[in-house]
């Protein structure tokens, strides 16, 4: 291993032609370093038969079913996905800590000719390195939070601005969660450590000398917990704020959550929750409208009688300093456009105001 993968940045920036990751598919699901293929040296069943013969049985008999079943797998590797790479290829290997699973692959490669190399410590290493990177140092970055009433289509301005050379930071993009009750996406959210692994990579990817937008969030996006670091970062940052009438904001609502205001049953069933906090007659208003098909005005309730008054109440207990506010009379794509224009050449000015 170089002296550059012992870092975390080492790590993301490896250098070889391949990362990977020889643990279980369950073990790589939670969490793997970014970019890594999985081919596991022991399957999950495989993993499970061998630890429970090492528990109760003997370490020795789980030892030596263990090394068949790694050569066995190891074996299909090289004649399948493998077979295709020459005498050059170099790949970095590594499994939960570094020892008999990936040290007995990476044998075989070398033996055959490939130049491979072990992540020293495995996934644990580099785990620590995330954990140490986000939970146990300030993160040095300088934030503005993109906030405004739901339906101001903050998230769909992120990639504008990004596009006009701001630095932006879309953790909903990250957690794979519209942020919000019927914020759920297709293929649910990623495990936590799997959620910290993308954010640091991203976090590292930015320039700490110039200013990060990120949209305004709670400390908890669906199921996944923000890391206090960069919680501390986004309660101390300044706003700028984004204001549309609330018929362009329930149009848009439309749009955006059309996958779930398409199925009145799942919809009534995520909205059960709030009987208890806006009263069944309002719930049992916004279920009729779902199953009317009459989704904007569903859109324009949801906005009124619940996501405002919950946006307000929160923005008087946060209480932040507002850098500037922008409205847009509608949020049809070129209206975005024109406030993207707008949003970055007044970062640029405060950029500009502080130097």
């Amino acid at each position: 291993m170089t002296r550059a993968s012992k870092t975390l940045q080492g790590l993301l920036n490896h250098g070889f032609d391949t990362v990977i990751d020889v643990r279980s598919p369950a073990e790589f699901a939670e969490d793997h370093i970014p970019g890594a293929i999985n081919l596991p040296v022991l399957d999950n069943e495989e993993r499970a038969r061998v630890g429970t013969i090492y528990k109760q049985e003997s370490p020795f008999k789980a030892r030596k079913l263990g090394a068949a079943l790694v050569f066995q797998n190891a074996a299909r590797h090289v004649a399948g996905p493998l077979a295709i790479h020459d005498g050059s290829w170099r790949p970095l290997i590594y499994c939960w800590r570094g020892g008999q699973r990936s040290g007995t692959f990476a044998w075989m490669l070398k033996e055959i000719g490939w130049r491979s190399e072990l992540v020293e410590g495995g996934y644990r290493t580099f785990r620590r390195l995330v954990v140490q990177y986000l939970y146990d140092n300030p993160l040095p970055f300088r934030m503005i939070q993109l906030g405004g009433y739901t339906g101001t289509a903050k998230t769909a301005l992120l990639p504008l601005l990004q596009a006009r050379g701001v630095q932006v930071l879309d953790l909903e993009g990250l957690a794979h969660h519209r942020g919000s009750l019927l914020g759920g996406l297709p293929g649910g959210q990623p495990r936590q450590k799997g959620f910290e692994t993308a954010l640091a990579q991203a976090l590292l990817a930015l320039d700490p000398t110039r200013p990060v937008v990120v949209e305004a969030e709670s400390s908890k996006i669906g199921d996944i917990v923000l890391p206090p670091s960069l919680w501390e970062v986004m309660k101390a940052a300044p706003w700028i704020e984004v204001f549309a009438p609330t018929q362009a904001r329930a149009r848009y609502l439309a749009e955006a959550y059309a996958d779930i205001l398409a199925d009145p049953e799942a919809l009534a069933e995520k909205l059960s929750p709030l009987r208890f906090h806006r009263g069944h007659e309002l719930v049992d208003t916004w279920c009729r409208l779902s199953r009317d098909g009459q989704l904007v005005e569903l859109c324009a309730s949801l906005a009124e009688d619940h996501y405002d008054p919950a946006y307000r109440k929160a923005m008087k207990a946060v209480d932040p300093k507002v850098l500037q506010s922008f409205t847009t009379e509608t949020l049809d794509p070129p209206a975005l456009d024109a406030l993207a224009d707008r949003i970055a050449a007044q970062l640029e000015h405060h950029q500009t105001m502080e130097i």
